[in-house]
């Protein structure tokens, strides 16, 4: 941890990153300093805590923008992650820029805020729980046959991806920054 914050110290530009579980624990580290005594690290660790954001986060309310000119054809659903909605509470900032990409309709999903069972360590810890979240995950994703399943935070897409390909579904899963990057028209 203390690498990390180090490295980060550096410079004073903003940080971003394309997962809400990554920002959700450098936001983090200044508990774990105080919780070991260790005031200055505590300091030193909000001081670059503060400056990292999620990519939808910064892209929306640092930069102000929700048309990047993506566009990319089809319909889509949408999956908000545990940490980047209920840790982070970023819920809007990914509609908002999807709802702009030309071309793409966005879906509605039954249970869409729930969680795809993959919760790092918990996929492994309770597997047969964690198989049972994401295979209901995947009967709501495919209720209305989307072509993609986008998401913010890769350890979601790798979970449902997984899932949607041993089931033969011919869902594409992308992160929201390759929707992003899809060429304007």
């Amino acid at each position: 941890m203390k690498n990390l914050v180090e490295t980060f110290e550096a410079n004073d530009y903003p940080i971003v990153a394309p997962a809400g579980s990554c920002v959700y624990a450098i936001k983090t580290y200044p508990d774990h300093f105080e919780r070991f005594g260790e005031k200055e690290w505590a300091e030193r660790a909000k001081k670059v805590a503060d400056r990292f954001y999620d990519l939808t986060d910064f892209i929306v309310n640092k930069l102000g923008v929700k048309d990047v000119g993506a566009y990319l054809p089809g319909k889509a659903v949408y999956h908000p992650s545990c940490s980047l909605f209920r840790k982070l509470g970023i819920k809007d900032e990914p509609i908002a820029l999807l709802q702009h990409v030309k071309g793409l309709e966005l879906l509605p999903i039954k249970n869409q805020e729930t969680c795809c069972g993959f919760g790092g360590t918990f996929s492994v810890k309770m597997a047969e729980i964690s198989g049972e979240m994401v295979k209901e995950k995947v009967a709501n994703v495919d209720t209305d046959e989307p072509d993609y399943l986008i998401g913010a935070d890769v350890s979601c897409l790798m979970n449902i991806g997984g899932r949607l390909s041993r089931e033969g579904k011919p869902i594409k899963v992308m992160h929201i920054a390759e929707v992003l990057m899809q060429g304007g028209k």
